[in-house]
């Protein structure tokens, strides 16, 4: 849904303003619940479309929009209750199978990852060479920092940078000093390799040197603040050393930033970067030292009798021993891989909503068996009104799915409404059935995000009196220059 609400554009000004609101509804849904975005795009189209009849009718805006709050407010409550937790592989592979469009070796694949590296472990999705999709563990680390600066994206459209085979240089203090950086980044350019930077911060000329050589092409970099704090930072870098065989620069051990050399600096075989977090894949640390550093942490863990320290610490077994799940995905041409990749993506990221906050039934259900929520409300005058705005629009989800199935949508919602629990229309079978046994699931996170933002932009919408665009300026054709003989615009 977002990938098709991106690519709109529309030439009138006020059009494309309405467009770039649905547009956010999808961006929105798919950042916090991964997954969705179709489902939040046809909710907000509905609530926008019974609001702008009763505010044209003469309603007063802002009370439909607190009708509209209230009612939502209650439709998220309801969906909590008839969420239950996710059970099994299963039920993950189910969730996963419907995100990406009914696709059942998508759906083990993920589920498959998910039971190689636990359910809170590192799972990255890739490009193969080849045409088979397959699933692969190696070892990695995953913490929770992004890049300092955008400029050293790599992947515009993921908003990512990727680093292949890079030197790794663990710094625990402040980089602003172009001086201190300055022979190293030289020593690096001669090999033409990818350097990542981990320090508590790289500010000030170090930043912009690092930045302008990534635009320029002369090095490829990107610098990352250094995961936790005081100690528990200094404990952290010293894993990732471990991990990727490199020394952690600390002015305890007398190591100055213009003394290091290249032997000094971590290895890893590929950096994901984004703005939130950054994944190490396959570091060229010992096996040995890897397991020696494993152990250490067990022992603080049995020996801490802090129940915050002795999380902390498990965290950092987690992230030195669980390692990485690459998905590598496969397909004949560039556009089909494109499309497969997205859909793992989509499947990834509802699987991992999922088991956050559970399941509901799918194919449009939950929406209708919360409706009952709204009916409880007790409001009066365009606030009622508002509410039922939000009752209408519940029912288009399943609407719009039967009428895609080429159903008619008014009679599956009453045979559906009749049924009650799990008791849907599958649109695949053309048939009525309980969808949870059925494997048609939902997670409780999509849908709850997906209602949220839905009735927040339709809400700004229907209370929106005025716009102000632009006016696009005409551009003047510049004046050919003066041409000796007939042929004098050519050049």
């Amino acid at each position: 849904g977002v990938t098709v609400a991106k690519e709109i554009e529309l030439e009138n000004h006020f059009e494309n303003m309405g467009a770039q609101m649905v547009r956010e509804v999808a961006s929105k849904t798919s950042d916090v619940a991964g997954d969705g975005t179709t489902t939040a795009t046809v909710l907000a189209q509905a609530i926008f479309r019974e609001g702008i009849k009763n505010v044209t009718a003469g309603a007063n805006p802002m009370a439909l929009k607190r009708g509209i709050d209230k009612a939502v407010e209650a439709v998220i409550t309801e969906i909590k209750k008839l969420s239950k937790p996710t059970k099994g592989k299963k039920e993950i592979s189910q969730v996963a199978s419907i995100s990406a469009n009914n696709d059942r070796t998508i759906g083990d694949l993920i589920a498959d990852a998910m039971e190689k590296v636990g359910k809170d472990g590192v799972i990255t999705v890739e490009e193969a060479k080849g045409v088979e999709t397959t699933l692969e563990v190696v070892e990695g680390m995953q913490f929770d920092r992004g890049y300092i600066s955008p400029y050293f994206v790599t992947d515009p459209a993921r908003m990512e940078t990727v680093i292949e085979d890079p030197y790794i240089l663990l710094h625990e203090k402040k980089i602003s000093s172009l001086k201190d950086l300055l022979p190293l980044l030289e020593q690096v350019a001669k090999l033409g390799r990818p350097l990542l930077i981990i320090a508590e911060e790289v500010e000030g000329e170090a930043l912009a040197t690092l930045v302008v050589n990534k635009l320029r092409g002369t090095l490829n970099t990107c610098a990352v603040k250094a995961p936790g704090f005081g100690d528990r930072r200094k404990e952290m870098l010293q894993d990732i050393a471990t991990l990727t065989g490199g020394e952690l620069l600390s002015e305890e051990l007398g190591i100055k930033l213009e003394n290091i050399k290249l032997e000094d600096l971590g290895r890893a075989k590929k950096v994901l970067v984004d703005k939130e977090k950054t994944t190490l894949i396959e570091g060229a640390g010992k096996a040995k030292e890897i397991e020696g550093r494993i152990k250490q942490i067990r022992s603080q863990i049995e020996e801490t009798t802090s129940d915050y320290d002795k999380e902390k610490l498990q965290e950092r077994l987690a992230k030195l021993a669980g390692g990485v799940a690459v998905i590598k995905v496969g397909a004949p041409t560039e556009v089909a891989m494109k499309e497969k990749k997205a859909r793992v993506e989509d499947a990834l990221n509802a699987t991992r909503a999922a088991v956050e906050e559970g399941i509901v039934p799918g194919g449009g259900v939950v929406f209708l068996r919360a409706m009952s929520a709204v009916d409880t409300l007790r409001l009066s005058g365009d606030e009622k009104t508002g509410a039922g705005i939000i009752r209408r629009a519940l029912e288009e989800p399943i609407r719009q799915i039967a009428e895609n199935a080429g159903a008619e949508g008014s009679i599956v919602v009453q045979r559906v409404r009749d049924g009650n629990g799990a008791f849907g229309f599958n649109a695949e079978t053309e048939t009525y059935e309980d969808l949870m046994t059925a494997g048609i699931i939902d997670p409780t996170k999509v849908t709850r995000v997906a209602l949220q933002n839905a009735a927040s932009i339709a809400g700004l919408m229907v209370t929106t009196e005025c716009m102000v665009t632009e006016i696009p300026e005409k551009e003047k054709t510049p004046s050919m220059p003066p041409g000796g003989g007939g042929m004098g615009d050519m050049y």
